[in-house]
């Protein structure tokens, strides 16, 4: 562990000298040359097994002509290996139904390179497919130079994608903050004069030094059998062998700095003023024995204890910030540092860096009070008990990616079970000594290195570095008063309310839901399930939202929810009601949006009538808090003032700006500083009101660990009690249209070489469920073209594509759009590109290949989301609310299956029509 000065004390029934043991359900081995593995049987979700190839090697380990060829080699493991030729690998793992980028994916950072495979089991025979392929990525990546030379463009638009206003900025505070540690030198996506020139045997060297059965593990978590899991690692990873001399993989130190240091920066095309600061890196320490995990959890309690307080202090009439938090961690693997973030506002850079500091000033000279410490312990012990409950039911992504953090960090990893009783027992027993005294160890490790990022036309306002390093020395000498926290009301609601009744109570056997129809017009479905053991899911909707509203009354509308969600509900402030909340596995949040009134909640079992109150206080208690709203308002002032000096911003503005033409009613995609003087509380309040206290026709879903009988008399408490004034609920179109023909659209903002290609198709069309889903198949189908062609045979791209598809209310419409970051010299190409690529399908239908991947992939997906709670109330929803058939669920098999080349064609000719299309492109700005 990284603070050292904790004492723990021994129990009599536990010693914390105990080490901490491996999940007796892990099975952990060790190859003879060196590979460490991880597998476990796991049945959430069914048939479906995780692998991962964990490779001990990132960018640090490069040598000064390998710079970014650590990230390199992980691009080149999708273009060629042993048994797969370029493209035949992504190709193939389409065909079993993997997603490339979605599912299948990799990353690579300063000290190590995960590539990640999710396989599904519907054919056994692809478990051996997926070892092979992690056994290719293991030893067998070919680097046929003219693959190399391929992807060099795919790099370097990658790294293209990351230029800007932070980039350059953080390149010039990364070095100083890293300063002699090779780390300062090895960013991982490396350096593009090297990406471009680099000889094929770097990288080639790379992967013989680096990629060796020593320095890599194998994770498979699934519906697996364990031990013919195990045959499988030692046939196609046991013959992989070392080098003869291999590379020591050495570790790399941080420098300790002696003094304070610090850096004032800005850029033109800066969208805030931030301000970092990072304490002095310390060594860390594994977690070995139980009074490691103890000390673990007390940093827990810190971190989070002290976010809450800045969070806290930014939800106030007079916020010296817009947002701040802090926190543990290191891009250096083996140490760890104290680090913050804050967000300025209106008071500028002084008072937000001032504010933060001071706060963890306060918590150095008084800690925290003994109902902070209470009630963060609270939370630990109930997430504890939420991860214990629902142990049979975890998804087997979180094991394999805390599996990836033992081979790596030696993370502990001894069990959900073990963890559960570690924690009942011994978080009870964390003293305020044992939490308060890690804001000593901060004391003794001061020196910090403090920057300041801000707009270049925000300069004269920003403190010099001296000022800057004069005002941290200052801040963190000044003395300051205790913290003070005001009493909590003693519940939610000041009352109980009158229950409502159910008239009438019906089941449909097909969905497996029970209906119930209250006395208030309300009207609530059920749906249990066991797909989690501890979970409950809620949704609400009922039809109309803000779009109801005139011109007068936009903004009003538009910010509603945000605006009362940031007063809060009943007697509770926000803040309080965190407080008031703390231990309970339960959240609610209202939506208005321009079509509906929605509630989305969850909650753990026992806290289901707690979540029912935070729906009853959501819908009808909306409190009212002048000074709350002032504060917010100030600090959405804050966050937008800069927003249009990003280039990709301004550009997307202009964009739905001419789309819109100016109409009145138009969404606000991104509103101004002023926008928000234009609210008015009291109208706020009533709108929301107005759409919120009438459950006539409002309809609550709640899936999940459910007692159909038992859950009735709660329901009538807090759904049937909710006032109604008889209003039925239905969609308003307020007549905003985008505009018709076929436009075209050039700006130019930007100092990096950098465009962006944005094509939309939009107009009306006879809505259907059946060409709702083609048109998502034609979608993906497209997808797959852009990545075969634009960035696998042109080079033009990295990422992007088509998104969109058709909507029934508020009228029935279509659309799509196509974005595509590039380089300004590519932007011709690829759009002429693209467009063949609709032509193609438009006179010839879509490949049955491509289709039969797309089916695949979605069946895939659907067979995975089936399982889930979340999917279940969202498709219930489209079916009560909205009107959707049961078929959409019940028959999607059937309906996907069913769709054909033919199908894909004609729904290409309906949507890329070419009456409607807005062909925008951003270029660099001018010179």
């Amino acid at each position: 562990m990284f603070f050292l000065s904790i004492v723990l004390c021994a129990s009599s029934q536990t010693s914390l000298t105990d080490k901490l043991p491996i999940d007796p359900g892990i099975k952990v081995g060790k190859l003879s040359n060196g590979l460490t593995y991880y597998i476990k049987k796991n049945g959430k979700p069914e048939k479906k097994v995780e692998l991962r190839l964990v490779v001990n090697a990132g960018s640090i380990l490069e040598d000064d002509d390998q710079q970014g060829l650590a990230h390199f080699t992980e691009h080149m493991a999708f273009n060629g290996t042993k048994n797969f030729k370029k493209n035949e690998l992504v190709s193939f793992l389409q065909s079993i139904g993997i997603e490339f980028g979605s599912d299948l994916n990799a990353y690579t950072s300063f000290n190590e390179t995960v590539y990640i495979l999710p396989v599904p089991l519907s054919d056994p025979a692809n478990f051996t497919k997926g070892m092979q392929v992690l056994q290719d990525w293991a030893s067998g990546i070919t680097f046929e130079n003219s693959a190399i030379d391929d992807e060099r463009k795919v790099v370097l638009e990658e790294s293209r994608l990351g230029k800007g206003a932070e980039d350059r900025m953080f390149r010039k505070s990364y070095p100083l903050q890293y300063a002699g540690s090779k780390y300062a030198n090895r960013l991982p996506i490396g350096k593009d004069s090297i990406l471009k020139t680099f000889k094929y045997d770097a990288i080639k060297r790379f992967y013989r030094d680096w990629y060796r059965p020593d320095l890599m593990a194998v994770v498979a978590v699934g519906d697996i059998d364990l031990v013919e899991t195990e045959k499988m690692i030692r046939q196609y990873f046991g013959s992989l062998k070392n080098p003869v001399k291999p590379r020591i993989r050495p570790s790399f130190p941080l420098m300790a700095r002696a003094k304070n240091e610090g850096l004032v920066l800005t850029d033109p095309e800066a969208t805030n003023i931030a301000v970092e600061f990072t304490y002095n890196p310390q060594k860390d320490q594994p977690e070995l024995t139980l009074g490691d995990y103890k000390n673990g959890l007390a940093k827990r309690l810190f971190s989070t204890l002290l976010n809450q307080r800045l969070n806290e202090l930014a939800q106030n009439s007079n916020p010296s910030y817009v947002y701040a938090g802090t926190g543990f961690g290191s891009f250096a693997r083996g140490y760890e540092a104290f680090s913050g973030y804050v967000v300025a506002g209106k008071k500028g850079t002084d008072s937000a860096l001032s504010a933060i500091l001071t706060e963890i000033k306060r918590v150095n000279q008084f800690g925290f009070t003994a109902n902070e410490i209470e009630r963060g312990k609270k939370q630990l012990l109930a997430s504890a008990e939420r991860l214990y409950n629902n142990r049979d039911k975890t998804e087997s992504a979180r094991f394999a990616d805390e599996y990836i953090r033992h081979f790596l960090e030696a993370e502990p990893i001894p069990g959900i079970e073990n963890e559960f009783t570690y924690q009942k027992k011994l978080v009870p027993e964390i003293t305020a000594q044992e939490v308060n005294v890690l804001a000593n160890d901060l004391k003794n490790n001061e020196r910090l290195f403090v920057t300041v990022q801000a707009p270049s036309k925000n300069q004269d306002q920003l403190p010099t570095k001296e000022g800057l390093l004069a005002l941290t020395e200052k801040t963190l000498n000044t003395g300051v008063k205790a913290y003070e926290e005001k009493a909590l009301a003693a519940s939610l609601l000041a009352k109980k309310p009158t229950a409502g009744t159910i008239n009438k109570e019906a089941k449909n056997d097909a969905l497996g839901t029970t209906e119930l129809y209250f006395s208030n017009g309300a009207k609530v479905i059920l749906k249990p399930t066991n797909f989690k053991a501890d979970e409950i899911v809620l949704t609400g909707a009922k039809k109309g939202g803000y779009s109801t509203y005139g011109v007068a009354d936009k903004l009003n509308a538009s910010f509603a929810s945000r605006v009362v969600q940031q007063m809060g509900f009943g007697d509770f402030s926000p803040v309080d009601l965190r407080k008031f909340l703390a231990g309970k596995q339960a959240s609610v949040t209202t939506n208005l949006s321009g079509l509906s009134t929605s509630i989305n909640g969850s909650s753990s079992i026992k806290d289901l009538e707690t979540m029912l109150q935070l729906v009853y206080l959501n819908l009808t208690a909306a409190r009212k808090d002048e000074g709350l709203f002032n504060g917010w308002k100030e600090k959405q002032k804050a966050s937008v003032e800069f927003m249009m000096a990003d280039p990709t911003t301004s550009f997307i503005d202009t964009v739905f700006n001419s789309l819109y033409q100016g109409q009145p009613l138009a969404p606000v995609n991104f509103p101004k500083a002023e926008d928000f003087d234009k609210i008015d509380i009291t109208r706020v309040l009533t709108i929301y009101n107005d759409l919120t206290k009438d459950a006539t026709d409002f309809t609550f879903i709640l899936t999940g660990n459910i007692d159909v009988e038992a859950i009735k008399p709660l329901l009538g408490t807090y759904i049937g009690s909710l006032p109604s004034k008889g209003k039925a609920g239905s969609y308003f179109d307020n007549g905003v249209r985008t505009k018709k023909g076929v436009h075209e659209l050039k700006y130019y903002k930007g100092a990096e070489p950098k465009s962006f290609i944005f094509n939309y198709y939009a107009g009306d069309i006879t809505y259907s469920e059946d060409l709702k889903l083609k048109t998502e198949v034609l979608t993906e189908v497209l997808n797959i073209k852009i990545t075969e062609e634009l960035r696998e045979k042109i080079g033009g791209i990295y990422g992007g594509g088509f998104f969109g598809g058709i909507t029934q209310y508020p009228y029935s419409q279509y659309t799509l759009v196509l974005q595509l970051p590039c380089g300004p010299e590519n932007v011709d190409k690829l759009i002429a590109a693209a467009n063949e690529e609709i032509s193609k399908i438009k006179n010839n239908g879509a490949e049955q290949k491509d289709l039969d991947k797309v089916k695949k992939t979605m069946l895939e997906k659907f067979k995975v989301n089936n399982q889930e709670n979340r999917f279940w109330a969202q498709s219930l929803q489209s079916i009560y609310v909205d009107g959707a058939s049961t078929n959409s669920i019940l028959a999607y098999e059937q309906a996907l299956n069913a769709i054909t080349a033919a199908d894909i064609k004609a729904t290409a000719g309906l949507l890329f029509d070419g009456k409607n299309e807005i062909r925008a492109v951003l270029y660099p700005a001018k010179k």
